[in-house]
């Protein structure tokens, strides 16, 4: 094979048997610290953020109207399909990597590459999506008390009057990354802390809001068409996955295979409801000519009198939305690391921290990263370059679940997705379905990102991968070890557990 790309190459799997096995001695190991509450505050905390404080408003005034709220149901109801196919494969490979890890292991290497290579990219723009989303209450809340800041510094190039970068998103994304870096067992405490806050500030909205409705403002309800309410769910998307990311901290967890499948419904089936709810509250406040799109419920707010509450919201936002700014970038540390350790990218990157057990070289490196998108990029722009990736990595994954169901029914799985093969492929089919809806600047950024990955696996990874140093017997795709367990699935086959 040497010198040559082949399709047993390209196709072979991590045998999932090994995959604890293997990574148990690699010398490079995170720490079993989280917990239940911890995860589903991880997963919370990357689903409720930006999707309520900045990107509802954003797209209830530029694409749906009141449809908003269908928008992400839309969006809501693609992300449970797919939910449920992470649920069973967090329950089955406990490990780091998420998806990148269950399509190395059922589709083959150059699947987990495609898939973990977009999820490098992916993730570190929603940081930096979530970032300008904060960074639009945070000139709120200067505004309101009387602090006049320098144009230059309020937003990304072409967004305004004088504006050059947006520092103050991009500081954000610096901090999150320090905070990374000094451990997950206290990050999680932060964030568990902090998203009990956000869930406080969101209620708030709700509670106070309703009584602020004016059921007129939900007329005319499409004022964009049917198809405005289809576009504005594309562009929402980010904001009901983040448990895909918060499912990157498996190896943290204290039992994965028990946790993580409850805790990735836990927290999309919280989210769903307060998404409904606020959406309701905000177009039933406002028309939707008048909503403002960077900080919308705090100028909701304040036009009917409630300035101390739009004070409030702007500060609840301002803290958190930082914690969807952890998930994600922690998720995008996780796969970079998974990555690096399979040989896929070189080893450097996976060396964590002798004492703190996390890998600060690619947190720091992804840090930087998403402070330059952040500071130079509109948040439409940089919010529609994430969910492409996003979008093609659930069809990944819900084609896997349903691939490994029927390759192999010997696997003792801690959480079934319901409803097999229709539900994932619902997820399939829904996924697919919004990315028709993405812009073509989107299609093209992506394209070229997935030119570049190629270039990079076939110049780097294809030859160095761990898999690529076994004997082969061990590593290609049809190798006579899973030749054997997938025929005799079901039946007590050698490769059983």
């Amino acid at each position: 094979m040497a010198g040559l790309w082949s399709a047993e190459g390209v196709l072979r799997r991590k045998p999932i048997e090994q995959i604890e096995e293997t990574e148990g001695g690699s010398g490079e190991q995170l720490q079993r610290t989280l917990g239940l509450r911890h995860l589903t505050a991880i997963g919370v905390g990357g689903i409720i953020g930006a999707g309520v404080f900045s990107l509802a408003g954003t797209v209830a005034s530029g694409k749906a109207g009141p449809a908003v709220l269908i928008s992400f149901l839309i969006a809501g109801l693609a992300s449970a399909c797919a939910a449920l196919s992470y649920a069973e494969f967090a329950g089955l490979i406990p490990k780091a990597g998420s998806a990148y890890t269950y399509g190395y292991a059922v589709l083959g290497e150059i699947g987990g590459w495609f898939i973990g290579w977009d999820l490098l990219l992916e993730y570190t723009a929603i940081v930096a999506v979530v970032a300008i989303g904060i960074s639009g209450y945070f000139s709120f809340l200067m505004e309101e008390i009387g602090v006049e800041l320098p144009h230059w510094m309020l937003g990304a190039p072409g967004t305004g009057d004088g504006h050059r970068v947006d520092l103050f998103a991009a500081l954000l994304c610096l901090l999150i990354a320090y905070a990374l870096t000094r451990g997950i067992k206290s990050a999680a405490r932060f964030e568990l802390f902090v998203v009990v806050l956000k869930v406080a500030v969101v209620l708030l909205v709700i509670g106070v809001g309703v009584f602020h409705i004016k059921t007129g403002n939900y007329q005319p309800f499409f004022p964009f068409g049917v198809s405005g309410a289809f576009t504005g769910a594309a562009t929402v998307f980010f904001a009901v996955f983040g448990y895909d990311a918060m499912s990157t901290a498996a190896e943290e967890s204290k039992d994965a295979q028990k946790h993580m499948p409850k805790a990735i419904i836990y927290s999309l089936v919280i989210s769903m409801v307060l998404y409904v709810l606020v959406c309701l509250v905000l177009t039933g406040m406002q028309n939707y000519k008048d909503i403002d799109p960077d900080s919308g419920f705090s100028t909701a707010f304040k036009a009917v009198g409630l300035s101390g509450v739009a004070d409030i919201i702007a500060v609840g936002a301002i803290i958190g939305i930082l914690t969807v700014m952890f998930t994600f970038m922690l998720g995008v540390t996780r796969v970079w690391f998974a990555m690096s350790r399979d040989g896929l990218l070189p080893k450097w990157f996976a060396k964590t921290h002798p004492v703190r057990h996390v890998p600060t070289r690619v947190t720091w490196i992804v840090g930087i990263g998403s402070a330059v998108i952040a500071g130079f990029l509109p948040i439409e722009e940089a919010a529609e370059m994430t969910n492409i990736g996003i979008l093609l990595a659930f069809v990944v994954v819900c084609i896997a679940v349903i691939v490994l169901r029927y390759r192999r029914p010997d696997l003792p799985r801690k959480f079934r997705a319901p409803g097999m093969p229709v539900v994932p492929a619902l997820g399939v089919i829904f996924s697919l379905w919004l990315t028709t809806y993405l812009a073509w600047q989107t299609w093209l950024r992506f394209a070229v990102w997935f030119a570049i990955g190629l270039v990079v696996y076939f110049a780097y990874s294809y030859r160095r991968s761990a898999l690529a140093k076994q004997p082969a017997a061990a590593a290609p795709l049809g190798g006579e070890s899973e030749d054997t367990s997938d025929k005799s699935s079901g039946d007590g086959g050698a490769d059983s557990r």
